[in-house]
């Protein structure tokens, strides 16, 4: 079944130098309960196109449909994560966790303790009261994940959310992250600059090329479930990373 799907889709603005085409013609799909990354160059529509699938951005033609149901305004079963956590500093992480479910108007009692078990499940079990600026950036990250899940969508867009974080740090977080997933099995669209990264998370990864953005390759990443960092010392993970990369490097030169 699939939970996402680009058809055609295309976008452009509209400058005082004229109309800039940012995303040419993509087509891709996530199916349900899969972790599908896309990769590409800076500013080749990456970000553009989970705006576009969270209902935040309208293309400009093609269509989007999440769960076979076209998607023309923000809707309550895509959580998003963001490159920067977002979260609120005048409230705990608690509160922030909670608030879309405020924001929905979700049964507070229940959501709460969804709240409280997510809160755990991603490590910060103990700092429920804790404000942001008494967390670490990566203690932040996990709270901006247990928010986007709080409201239990069926899709979870995340855009380059370790993207400020330290090469140590990130590692980690791609492994908390990769358990959170094992277990949740929510489909998930994850956008990033890391070859590696998106090889150890995915089961494909989407290259994109330069601005216009259209579909370059789409590559099944057929490693074993489940991963730990092991997985990354195996022949085939350098193979694919090898691929990807290439594959990267040849958009740099055409531009």
């Amino acid at each position: 079944m699939t939970a996402l799907e680009f058809d055609a889709v295309r976008l452009s603005y509209r400058t005082a130098a004229g109309v800039l085409p940012a995303i040419a013609d993509v087509t891709l799909s996530v199916e349900q309960g899969s972790f599908v990354s896309i990769l590409g160059p800076s500013g080749c529509g990456k970000s553009t196109l989970l705006k576009i699938a969270a209902g935040l951005l309208p293309a400009s033609g093609g269509a989007v449909r999440l769960g076979g149901t076209p998607v023309a305004a923000p809707r309550r079963d895509v959580g998003m994560v963001f490159q920067q956590p977002t979260l609120l500093p005048w409230r705990n992480v608690l509160d922030n966790v909670l608030v879309p479910a405020r924001a929905q108007g979700l049964e507070m009692g229940a959501a709460r303790a969804r709240a409280l078990d997510l809160i755990a499940l991603v490590g910060l079990k103990g700092f429920e009261r804790a404000y942001p600026h008494e967390l670490s950036g990566g203690m932040q990250q996990r709270a901006g994940l247990a928010r986007a899940f709080v409201h239990e969508p069926a899709m979870l867009l995340m855009d380059e959310p370790f993207a400020a974080l330290d090469a140590l740090n990130r590692e980690r977080m791609a492994m908390e992250l990769l358990e959170f997933w094992s277990r949740s099995r929510r489909s998930v669209l994850f956008v990033t600059h890391g070859i590696q990264e998106a090889v150890f998370l995915s089961d494909r990864v989407v290259v994109l090329s330069e601005r216009p953005a259209v579909v370059v390759e789409d590559i099944a990443i057929d490693l074993p479930r489940p991963r730990n960092l092991d997985t990354m010392l195996l022949p085939e993970f350098h193979t694919l990373c090898d691929r990807l990369r290439r594959q990267l490097y040849a958009q740099g030169k055409a531009a």
